[in-house]
């Protein structure tokens, strides 16, 4: 996750409060899974107490890309490469990969382009991917399916503001999530796999029940305007994509971080203090 993003930065709060020398920006991807029954709900999984940045936050699986993610052998493996600009290609497959190693659900078709469904293998390898013992394409092959690039839709993009010592340029994807899948923690990063609905996260948020960080809250204020997964779909695809990279300024209480007011958040100004 990502520092003022939802895939996996390891920032911790105290460095988002002091001007950094401005640090490289490293690609990173997330996935908004969604389901309709038995509600409107989206997969949030909760971070390890131990991990260094939202820990104990409730979080969309995702995180920076990995050189594998870049392999030209993916080409075989993946359906809608052709539709998927070429930039872009490494960061569906990341993004894909990172809901499969913290949830265990895996976007894949196969070569009749049904959809994935259970597999004993899949479930096995989670830890040996995640640790890079072994190769996410080679798993793949295993199985011999291919990833569903164009299961994906683009919800926002968010780039880590250059005070934090960490920056990432993290792409939010929306998808709906397969019915005969298992959603299960992968008790290293994450300790919880949750289904529940963006109001109700919020909610809870807001009651102090959850930990949910600044730009999870946002995206999921954004997921519960629409009323189900298709119309969350749809309106992510008609949407402007207006690339969200907070500023500093300094308020009457403190210093505030500040959204584009067109991004589709609406007008946002909240106190670091509090966002962190």
């Amino acid at each position: 996750m990502s520092g003022l993003s939802a895939a996996a930065p390891r920032v911790k709060a105290g460095d988002m409060t002091d001007p950094a020398p401005s640090a490289p920006i490293l690609p990173a991807a997330t996935i908004l899974l969604l389901r309709d029954t038995p509600a409107f709900e989206v997969l949030m999984v909760k971070r390890h107490h131990q991990i260094d940045f939202a820990a104990g936050a409730l979080v969309f699986p995702g995180g920076k890309t990995h050189a594998g993610d870049h392999d030209g052998a993916w080409e075989a493996r993946c359906v809608g490469w052709e539709a998927a600009a070429p930039h872009k290609r490494a960061l569906r497959i990341a993004a894909i990969r990172e809901a499969y190693e913290e949830t265990g659900i895996l976007l894949a078709r196969h070569g009749d382009l049904a959809a994935f469904g259970r597999d004993e293998r899949a479930g096995a390898a989670r830890d040996e991917i995640a640790t890079d013992r072994r190769s996410f394409l080679d798993l793949i092959a295993e199985l011999d399916v291919r990833l569903d690039l164009d299961a994906l839709s683009v919800f926002a993009r968010w780039i880590t503001p250059p005070v934090a010592p960490r920056r990432f340029d993290t792409w939010f994807y929306v998808a709906a999530a397969p019915p005969d899948q298992l959603a299960l923690c992968d008790g290293w990063e994450t300790v919880d796999a949750e289904w529940i609905e963006p109001a109700r996260a919020l909610a809870l948020a807001e009651a102090g029940e959850r930990k949910v960080i600044f730009p999870t809250r946002m995206n999921l204020k954004l997921l519960a305007e629409a009323s189900g997964t298709r119309d969350a779909v749809e309106r992510a695809r008609a949407r402007t994509l207006v690339t969200v990279e907070p500023r500093l300024v300094d308020g009457p209480e403190g210093r505030m971080l500040v959204l584009p007011p067109h991004a589709g958040y609406g007008a946002v100004a909240e106190l670091l203090s509090k966002v962190m």
